[in-house]
C-alpha cells in the first residue's frame, strides 16, 4: 500500500494539532514519518486526502480516533537500561546513602512502553530488598501504556538488561511465548502505568516522588513547551529529590529550582 501525499498545508495543519494536543514539535524533516504512520488510518475511514483526515478529528465525531493519532505520532524508541550509568547512580548514590523508613517512590514521566520503569524496578528490587519502593509510569500514549503494563516483550528488546537481572527478574516464553519473556509479577504490582499528558497540569493525586526520570522526551518539545513541563513536575518532586534527564537534554534557560550534581542529573533543595 502507498503512503498518501500530502501538502504542505496539511502537514502544517497536523504540526499545529500535535503542539495543542501534546506540545510536540514536529519539525518538517518529520514530513516522511508522519506520513507513514498516519496513511494507514485514511484507508481505515476510507479517505483520499489528509484534510479529510484532519476534519474528521476536527469534527470530534470520533474522540478515539484523535486518541490513536497522539499514539502513532508520540510513540518513541527505548529499550532497557538506556544511559546505564543513571541507574548505577539510583543504585549508588541515591538508594545507598537513604535512610528514611517511608515508601520510596519514583516516577518514570516519559515511560513509553515500560522498558525505563520495569529497568528501574529491577535496580530498586535488587539495591531495596526488605525495603518498601513504588514506580509510577506515565506517558500520553494509551497504546504503549498498554503494552507497558502487560511487561510482555521480544527477547530482541532485553539485551540491556543485566544477566543476573534476566535470571531473577524475567520470565522466559516457552511455546507459543518462545522468542519473548515477561516480567516477574513481584516487579509488576510494584510498577503501575498511568495516562498522563506532561504539558497540562499535573494532577496532585499522583503524590509525591524521591526521584523523577524525565528523559529523551524535552528533544521534541519547544523551549516554551520545556519549560511548562518541567514546571509541571516540580512540585511533585519531594525536597531534596532527584530529577533526570536525558544526555542530549538540558535544563540551562528552563529552570533555577533544582541544581546539577552530574551531567542530566539534578537535585531539588
Amino acid at each position: 500500500m502507498s503512503d498518501a501525499p500530502i501538502t504542505a498545508q496539511e502537514f502544517a495543519l497536523f504540526q499545529r494539532l500535535i503542539y495543542k494536543i501534546a506540545g510536540i514539535s514536529l519539525s518538517d524533516a518529520k514530513r516522511v514519518l508522519l506520513v507513514g504512520r498516519l496513511t494507514r488510518r485514511l484507508k481505515h475511514h476510507g479517505l483520499e486526502t489528509f484534510s479529510q483526515y484532519y476534519r474528521l478529528l476536527q469534527s470530534g465525531e470520533q474522540p478515539e480516533e484523535l486518541q490513536t493519532m497522539v499514539d502513532l505520532l508520540t510513540t518513541n524508541e527505548t529499550y532497557f537500561f538506556r544511559e546505564p550509568k543513571h541507574f548505577e547512580f539510583l543504585r549508588d548514590e541515591i538508594v545507598a546513602r537513604r535512610n528514611s523508613p517511608t515508601t520510596f517512590r519514583v516516577w518514570s514521566a516519559a515511560s513509553s512502553s515500560g522498558e525505563e520503569a520495569y529497568s528501574i524496578a529491577m535496580t530498586l528490587a535488587d539495591s531495596m530488598q526488605g525495603k518498601n519502593w513504588e514506580i509510577v509510569g506515565s506517558d500520553i500514549s494509551t497504546q504503549v501504556l498498554r503494552r507497558a503494563a502487560a511487561g510482555h516483550y521480544s527477547l530482541a528488546r532485553t539485551e540491556g538488561i543485566p544477566s543476573e537481572f534476566l535470571k531473577r527478574y524475567c520470565l522466559r516464553g516457552v511455546r507459543a511465548n518462545e522468542g519473548t519473556l515477561l516480567i516477574a509479577p513481584e516487579l509488576r504490582q510494584r510498577v503501575s502505568f498511568h495516562q498522563i499528558n506532561l504539558t497540562l497540569h499535573v494532577d496532585a493525586d499522583i503524590g509525591e516522588f524521591d526521584v523523577i526520570f524525565l528523559r529523551n522526551v524535552m528533544i521534541y518539545f519547544d523551549p516554551d513547551t520545556k519549560t511548562r513541563v518541567v514546571h509541571n513536575l516540580l512540585p511533585r518532586l519531594k525536597s531534596g529529590g532527584y530529577l533526570f534527564i536525558g544526555h542530549s537534554e538540558t535544563l540551562n534557560g528552563i529552570t533555577d529550582r533544582v541544581q546539577s550534581v552530574e551531567p542530566t542529573i539534578y537535585r531539588k533543595p
